[in-house]
């Protein structure tokens, strides 16, 4: 993140998740485009209902000087499960944030994740954070690294796990198939990229 304040009225700054603000920064760079990410914790994610309260404190706690350092102030949240609560922060802001319910359809397609919960409403999703962070923003976070018998009461009903792979090396893939082997399910790997992050980020930037 680049100090604030600087009249560079060119600039786009991005309230993000912490999680999909780590591809909103590689994905500016590698565009060039003029982008600060304001990142917020990813951990807001087992709080859902905190998300758009914490957006709205980012916007609101920026003095004038700061919003008028950006030509533009973006989100980089779906709605992610504030069942419009985030819609209704921005547009009291008069703000876009990025579209789809949730990370998972930012990364593989809305259709794509309602076809496979069709399939198996059981499906628990990884994203590459997901992968990396899963001991500390799951595993710990459920208690279940105090009290590992819960592991059947929290996830029993699911039937396998489908990692949207950013960028699935071999040493992701192992840490994904532990994940999976952890949870005791079966794990299907889908390579996605960033490419549809990417183009939901420029239409939010520059319209293309």
């Amino acid at each position: 993140m680049r100090p604030i304040g600087v009249d560079r009225t060119d600039r786009v700054a991005v309230v993000a998740c912490g999680a999909i603000g780590i591809h909103i920064g590689e994905i500016a760079r590698r565009r060039g485009w003029p982008v600060d990410v304001h990142p917020l914790p990813p951990l807001l994610h087992n709080h859902p209902h905190r998300i758009a309260g914490e957006v709205a404190a980012v916007l609101e706690g920026w003095a004038e000087g700061v919003r008028a350092a950006y030509g533009k102030v973006v989100v980089g949240y779906a709605d992610c499960g504030t069942y419009g609560a985030l819609d209704r922060v921005c547009a009291r802001w008069g703000i876009a944030r990025l579209p789809g319910l949730h990370c998972y359809d930012l990364f593989a397609g809305a259709d794509r994740i309602e076809g496979w919960l069709a399939e198996q409403p059981g499906t628990f999703f990884l994203t590459d954070f997901l992968v990396k962070s899963f001991d500390r923003t799951v595993w710990r976070e459920l208690g279940l690294d105090r009290y590992p018998q819960l592991r059947e009461d929290y996830f029993r009903h699911f039937t396998r796990v489908i990692w949207l792979a950013q960028e699935p090396t071999g040493e992701l893939r192992a840490e994904a198939e532990r994940v999976a082997d952890r949870l005791g399910l079966p794990l299907l790997v889908v390579a996605t990229g960033d490419g549809a992050v990417e183009a939901a980020l420029g239409v939010l930037i520059d319209g293309t």
